[in-house]
């Protein structure tokens, strides 16, 4: 697994799901904002069913991923990452940090840890991204490059190599 010097990493358990789910209607939350005409329970449950849905899709499609729970140094979940170790590449599956800690380096320097081990292993990171996601930003500043467009989705990938920002 990675280090990061700040915070641990521990497998995700059946007890982390509130907290999983709260970090995911959180993440999303802006986008079901603008659907007009929904309640605030409907736009909660359409969530919550689709956390449930995105939960079940990663366990069945990536039965090898380290599904880890983000904690800063008092043990308190901050967010989620989500990483499948194959022969041909790392891949990021997902990665959430909670918005109060967004925009602080923890981000960045999960990313740094996960390139550094690609550099090691001699292994491309790649992560899938939708294109007006935020994030994005972040991983062109750390030197991916777009290797697939996918729709709403663009297929990012960071080669093996020595110069790790």
């Amino acid at each position: 697994m990675i280090k990061v010097s700040n915070i641990n990493f521990r497998n995700q358990t059946r007890e982390d799901m509130p907290f999983l789910k709260e970090l995911y209607i959180e993440s999303r939350r802006a986008e079901v904002d603008l659907l007009e005409g929904w309640s605030e329970e409907q736009k909660f449950d359409f969530l919550g069913n689709q956390f449930i849905a995105q939960i079940q899709y990663y366990l069945t499609q990536f039965k090898n991923a380290w599904f880890q729970v983000i904690e800063d140094l008092d043990q308190k979940p901050i967010g989620r990452l989500y990483l499948d170790e194959r022969t041909n590449e790392i891949r990021i599956i997902d990665i959430l940090i909670s918005g109060s800690k967004r925009n602080k380096g923890i981000g960045t320097q999960i990313f740094l840890a996960i390139l550094e081990r690609g550099r090691k292993k001699n292994l491309p990171v790649r992560i899938h991204v939708e294109k007006n996601n935020p994030a994005r930003s972040l991983y062109d500043r750390l030197g991916f490059q777009i290797i697939e467009d996918r729709g709403v989705y663009y297929l990012m990938e960071f080669p093996p190599r020595n110069d790790v920002k």
